[in-house]
Parts: structure tokens; C-alpha cells; sequence
């Protein structure tokens, strides 16, 4: 472990001493050396994480195929608890539960650890778990609610024509399966420390659940390598590119020059963030539990007013998305290709089958971690096919009347395309679209720092020293990402994020059968509720 420990810091290594240059130098420069020296690194693994497998004339990533696959056989295989489940999802979030789930020193359900007194009790006795279902919720949410939803849509709106939005909602609904799977397991097999401390997610269900089932070697093999992935997406993806884009929006919005502008804002950005992550994931809970809902109602609440104000136009734009996904014209990519795009960017912008959310979910307060999965199941639901819809049907409306682009472009700025849509019909509204954009990388940032330290910690020990470590490092980027640009940095960590698929959905197939037992012992219990 200690091999590994030096060999992660020679690969930061480059990266700082980079930083360091004389002030002399040019930022560009600075950029242009660690851009060279990430670029064969990032060209190579992502050829391996974004292989891509032909079909006729159109190729899909290889981790496309395996996040659908891997959705598909769950949504069957748990007689598609995505859609029978929201009830139930909706009911555990409200509280109606909390009757037999009330966090007592009794063992969990399906838990064979014996006593009354038990180890898994978390510092005070009442409870079992670090934060509750709702901010578990929204700590994931934060993770996914974002970019993605604002730019992400606005591009694949562009380029596949509004088509691609039918298949955004049903990639949305199969990775539901998919968060309920991954986000039981979280809570089934989560560790707790003496001084009360949850430490969970893939790493833990990969090891020690598939030990159980005769795997250990497998297990863990699995578990290392996603850990390994999650540390690296989680300074990347999940914090330089959040600050980038963050820094970009108000440097453009203030028609200001970046470079020490971005500095500035890298530093404050740090501060903010530095804050919460010191409380650890109660305090991270407590803040996007506020800040996710607000911003998420504000975004879907301007959404429903522009909806309103055109509702002659909404069967219109309906028409369009149902016509477009079947009956798509050879300049958009034909079917196959709106399919495509469709579902790529919802996969990449809920994450389900990704295993980070897992990560947050396992630290909740409960006794049946079917519970929690259940919970988990409504991420894609609001992230995809709540928002997403409500984003693609401003754009492809607002584009009736203004018409702003042409479908079929490539090269689209999503943010740009969004924030024009909802500028044309409520003047004014892209300030607050640049608030969004930095409040939801601020949230983003919250969680994946959550993500990253579990897997950080899991590599190198549970000590203070060890999540002191990690933490300075994650500002330090914060600040990084947000000074410079850093193309190869921001692909090589999108795939080691993506990279986390492989052995995730490998290890949730394999151990399906222990999410079907927890199933049942949570149904079992809340048909004694009336």
C-alpha cells in the first residue's frame, strides 16, 4: 500500500511542481505543460473506458453499452421496481416509515452481528447512520443536479434533435434499477468506526460482499481499482472541471479577463468548500439539503413559467420529441443516433451505475439499507426525467419562435444555448442561471470530496492524518481548476469516473440476489404499517 501511496503522489507530483513556476512565466504555459504531460495518459485510457463497439454506421462507448445493459437486467430482474417503487420511494423521504425504523441499539435487519449494545450504533445511541434520508438524497443530488442538466441537455437537444430527449427520459427510468441497486448494497455492507464514523460504498461492497459469496480475491481486486478511479474522478471531474466552468460563467458574465480573476475566484472557492468538508458528510448534508432543493425549484420553477407561458406549444414540442425519436432524418444520425446521443447524456448526467452515489447513501440513518435504495431510485427521476425534460422542452420551444440554432450542429456551448432560451422568454434570467451554474459546482464539489476521501481513505487507513492529506489536496485543485485550463486533465479524469462502471456493475450483478433478500425484508415490514 505504501508502493501505491508513493506511486499516486509521483502522478500528482507533475501537476505541482507545474503550479510552481516562477511568476514570471505565462499561465498558458503552465497549461500547455500539464496539458502535455496528461495528454498520452488521457488518450490511452480513455481509448480503453470509451472503446467504441460499431453498430452499422454508428459506434457506441463500450461503457455506454455496459451502464445499459447493466440498467436493462436490473429493472427485470427486480420486476421494474423503477416504476413500482416511486410510491414507496416518495413515502420513505415524507417520514411514514420512521415508525419501524426508528434507529434503536437493536441490530439491523438481516444483520448477523449479535447483541443489544450493538457496534454498528453510531456515537449516540439512537441512531444508526449519520444523516437522513432526505439528505442523503440531496448530498447525492447535489453530485448529479447540474451541468448536466443545464448544458448537458442543451447539447444533445442540438445535435440529436428533440428525439434525443425520449430517449434521456427512458435511459432516466431504467437507471433507476440501477441507483436502487448500487445504494442498497451501500447501506448493507457500510463500516462504522468506534468514534461513529460511516465509511461505505462500492470499495466496501465489492470487498466484503462478494467475499461472502466466495470471491474475496475478485472482491478485492474490484474494490481497489474503483477506489482508485474514484480518488482520481473526484479531483478531476468532480471538482477541477466544477471550479473551471464555475470561474468561466462569471469571468464571462462580468466581461472580465481570467487568469488572476480566476485565481481570486479558485481561492474563495476553496474557502467556501473548505468550510463544509472539514464537518465531514453531516455537514455537507446539512448544506446541500438547503441548497440543492432551492436551486433545483428555482431552475424547474422558471422552466414551468416559460412552460405556461407557451402551453399552446407544449403538445407541439411533445410531438416533436415522440416524431424525432422514431422518425429521425439522416442529418440528425438517424434513429439509431438520436438514440444515442439520448441516452449517453443521461447516463453521464445522473451517474447511475457509477457507484459515487452509493457513496452518500450508505451514511444514512436507517436499519433496512432497502430503505435507502428505494430512496436512491428517485435521483434519476428527478435529475433526468424531471429536469432534463423540463430543459430540452424550453429549448426545443423557445427555438420554434426564435430560432436560435439548427439541429444537427456539432461543437454546441450548451451553457450559452440554454441560458439564450431562457433569456428570450424571461429577460434577465441568465444572472440567475450563472448563480445555478456556481452554486451547483459548489454542491457538486461538496459531494465528490465526500466520494473521493471514502475512497482515499479506504487506500491508505482511516487516520486524521490521512483525510487531512486528502482534504488540502482537493482544495489545492479547487484553486487549480479554477486558475487555468486543463483539457487533458478534465479527459483523463471523465474516464477514470467512467472507468468506475466496470467493476461496479460487475460486482451489483453478482450480488443482486443479496439487494432481492433486503427487498423483501423491507416490504415485509412497512405491509405491517397501516
Amino acid at each position: 500500500m505504501k508502493k501505491f501511496f508513493l506511486s499516486l503522489l509521483f502522478t500528482i507530483l507533475p501537476i505541482l511542481t507545474f503550479s510552481q513556476e516562477s511568476a514570471g512565466e505565462e499561465a498558458l504555459t503552465i497549461d500547455q505543460k500539464i496539458d502535455a504531460f496528461f495528454r498520452p495518459i488521457a488518450d490511452a485510457v480513455g481509448s480503453v473506458i470509451f472503446y467504441p463497439v460499431s453498430f452499422g454506421d454508428k459506434s457506441v462507448p463500450v461503457v455506454l453499452i455496459v451502464l445499459i445493459l447493466g440498467a436493462l437486467f436490473f429493472t427485470i430482474y427486480f420486476k421494474f421496481a423503477n416504476f413500482t417503487l416511486i410510491r414507496t420511494a416518495i413515502r420513505v423521504v415524507k417520514g411514514d416509515y420512521d415508525a419501524i425504523d426508528h434507529h434503536t441499539v437493536d441490530k439491523a435487519e438481516g444483520d448477523p452481528t449479535p447483541g443489544g449494545d450493538i457496534f454498528e450504533t453510531i456515537a449516540v445511541e439512537s441512531a444508526e447512520g449519520e444523516v437522513t434520508h432526505f439528505q442523503a438524497l440531496t448530498a447525492a443530488l447535489s453530485a448529479t443536479v447540474g451541468l448536466g442538466n443545464i448544458a448537458g441537455v442543451a447539447v444533445a437537444v442540438a445535435v440529436g434533435g428533440p428525439g434525443a430527449t425520449f430517449w434521456m427520459i427512458l435511459a432516466g427510468f431504467l437507471g433507476m434499477a440501477s441507483k436502487f441497486t448500487e445504494c442498497t448494497l451501500g447501506v448493507k455492507y457500510r463500516e462504522v468506526t468506534e468514534d461513529g464514523v460511516v465509511h461505505g460504498g462500492p470499495m466496501y461492497y465489492l470487498k466484503t460482499g462478494l467475499a461472502e459469496m466466495g470471491m474475496a480475491k475478485l472482491g478485492k481486486v474490484l474494490a481497489i481499482f474503483f477506489a482508485i478511479m474514484c480518488v482520481g474522478g473526484s479531483f478531476g471531474g468532480g471538482n477541477m472541471f466544477q471550479a473551471n466552468q464555475a470561474a468561466a460563467q462569471l469571468v464571462e458574465r462580468f466581461g472580465i479577463e481570467n487568469g488572476a480573476a480566476g485565481l481570486i475566484f479558485g481561492i474563495i472557492m476553496a474557502a467556501l468548500v473548505g468550510v463544509v468538508i472539514i464537518g465531514g458528510i453531516k455537514r455537507i448534508g446539512s448544506v446541500t439539503e438547503k441548497v440543492v432543493p432551492f436551486m433545483a425549484a428555482t431552475y424547474v420553477g422558471a422552466a414551468l413559467i416559460i412552460l405556461a407561458m407557451n402551453y399552446d406549444m407544449v403538445p407541439v414540442a411533445f410531438g416533436m420529441i415522440y416524431d424525432g425519436a422514431f422518425n429521425s432524418s439522416a442529418a440528425l444520425g438517424g434513429v439509431l443516433g438520436v438514440l444515442i446521443v439520448g441516452f449517453q447524456r443521461a447516463a453521464f448526467s445522473n451517474e447511475a451505475g457509477v457507484g459515487s452515489a452509493a457513496i452518500a447513501h450508505s451514511a444514512v440513518k436507517t436499519k433496512y439499507p432497502a430503505s435507502e435504495g428505494i430512496v436512491a431510485l428517485l435521483e434519476p427521476f428527478i435529475d433526468t426525467v424531471v429536469i432534463c425534460t423540463m430543459t430540452a422542452l424550453v429549448i426545443i420551444i423557445t427555438n420554434i419562435h426564435g430560432g436560435f440554432f439548427e439541429y444537427g450542429q456539432q461543437g454546441v456551448q450548451g451553457v450559452e444555448l440554454t441560458t439564450r432560451a431562457f433569456d428570450s422568454a424571461i429577460p434577465g434570467f441568465s444572472w440567475v442561471l450563472t448563480i445555478a451554474v456556481v452554486l451547483f459546482a459548489i454542491s457538486t464539489m461538496l459531494s465528490w470530496s465526500y466520494y473521493g476521501l471514502q475512497a482515499w481513505k479506504f487506500l491508505f487507513g482511516k487516520g486524521k492524518t490521512v483525510d487531512i492529506v486528502y482534504k488540502v489536496l482537493f482544495l489545492f485543485f479547487v484553486i487549480l481548476g479554477a486558475s487555468i485550463s486543463l483539457g487533458a486533465v478534465i479527459d483523463f479524469s471523465d474516464a477514470m469516473i467512467f472507468a468506475m462502471v466496470f467493476p461496479n456493475v460487475i460486482g451489483l450483478v453478482l450480488l443482486s440476489p443479496k439487494v432481492r433478500d433486503e427487498l423483501k425484508i423491507f416490504k415485509d415490514k412497512i405491509a405491517t404499517v397501516k
